[in-house]
C-alpha cells in the first residue's frame, strides 16, 4: 500500500484493540457466550440462540456488558450473562486457547521504536483483559491498558477509549495526532467519533472489509504487522498518512 503524507503532523499516539487485533482467540468470544447464554436458559441450538449468536458476531468490539443488556433486558440479568462470559473466557484463556496475531509483537515494539506510545483497549471486563495480558507475557508490554471500566464505562462504538488514551498518556497535543487500529466497525467507528486522522481497519478478526470500511476506515490493512509502515509513509516517520483514495 502507498500513501502520502501531510508535512504539518505527526502520529505521537496509537491505539489498538486487542481480540481480532493484536490478540488470535480463535472464536473464544461465541463459545464463551454460548456458555452464558445456556446459563440463562436459553438453549444451545434453539431460534433464540441463533438469533442472539447473530447479534453477538454484528456487535464484536462492543463493550459485552452493553451487548448483554440488549440481549437479555434487565439490568441484573445482563450482569448475570456478562459475569457468566468473563469467566467462560477466562478458562478457555488459561487454557491457553490464545496467541498473539503473527507479527503483532514485532508491530507493537517497533512503534514504540518509533517513538509512539502505544495503548491497548478491549470490550472486556478488566479481569479478562488481564488473564489475556498475563497469558501471552504482555503486563510490561505497553504504557497503558483500558477497558471501558477505564473510561466511564462506554466502550466502543463510543469515543470514550480513544480520548482517555489521549488524556492519560499526554502523548499527543491533538486528536488529529491519534491513530487507531481494529478488527470491527465499532473499532472504526470509535476511532472516527474520537477524530482520530488514521482509523486502520484489519482483516484479522471479525469483520470484513466492506463492513469496516462502511463504518469509516481510512485504511484496511491485511493485520496490525502492517501498521508500522503505514505510519512510516514513504519513509517520512512520524508523518500522518492521507486517507486511502478509493481504487
Amino acid at each position: 500500500m502507498t500513501v502520502d503524507n501531510t508535512e504539518d503532523g505527526r502520529i505521537p499516539l496509537v491505539v489498538l484493540d486487542m481480540a481480532g487485533t493484536t490478540v488470535a482467540d480463535g472464536g473464544l468470544v461465541e463459545q464463551a457466550f454460548a456458555a452464558a447464554a445456556e446459563r440463562l436458559g436459553v438453549t444451545p441450538g434453539s431460534a433464540e440462540h441463533a438469533e442472539q449468536l447473530a447479534y453477538v458476531r454484528a456487535t464484536m468490539g462492543e463493550s459485552k456488558i452493553s451487548v448483554f443488556r440488549h440481549l437479555f433486558g434487565d439490568e441484573e440479568r445482563a450482569r448475570r450473562a456478562n459475569t457468566a462470559f468473563e469467566e467462560a473466557y477466562g478458562e478457555l484463556v488459561d487454557a491457553g486457547r490464545i496467541a498473539p496475531v503473527p507479527g503483532a509483537r514485532q508491530a507493537i515494539e517497533a512503534l514504540q521504536e518509533a517513538g509512539r506510545t502505544v495503548v491497548l483497549t478491549t470490550g472486556f471486563a478488566r479481569v479478562t483483559q488481564d488473564a489475556i495480558l498475563d497469558a501471552l507475557g504482555w503486563r510490561d508490554l505497553v504504557a497503558l491498558t483500558l477497558c471501558p471500566a477505564d473510561a466511564g464505562g462506554r466502550g466502543r462504538p463510543y469515543p470514550d477509549l480513544v480520548l482517555a488514551a489521549l488524556l492519560r498518556t499526554g502523548a499527543a497535543d491533538s486528536v488529529r495526532q491519534v491513530a487507531v487500529a481494529g478488527d470491527t466497525s465499532y473499532d472504526m467507528l470509535s476511532g472516527r467519533r474520537a477524530g482520530a486522522s488514521v482509523v486502520a481497519g484489519v482483516l484479522t478478526g471479525a469483520h470484513d472489509e466492506a463492513a469496516l470500511r462502511g463504518a469509516g476506515a481510512t485504511h484496511v490493512l491485511g493485520s496490525v504487522a502492517e501498521l508500522p509502515a503505514l505510519l512510516d509513509g514513504r519513509g517520512r516517520p512520524g508523518g500522518i498518512p492521507r486517507p486511502e483514495r478509493p481504487s
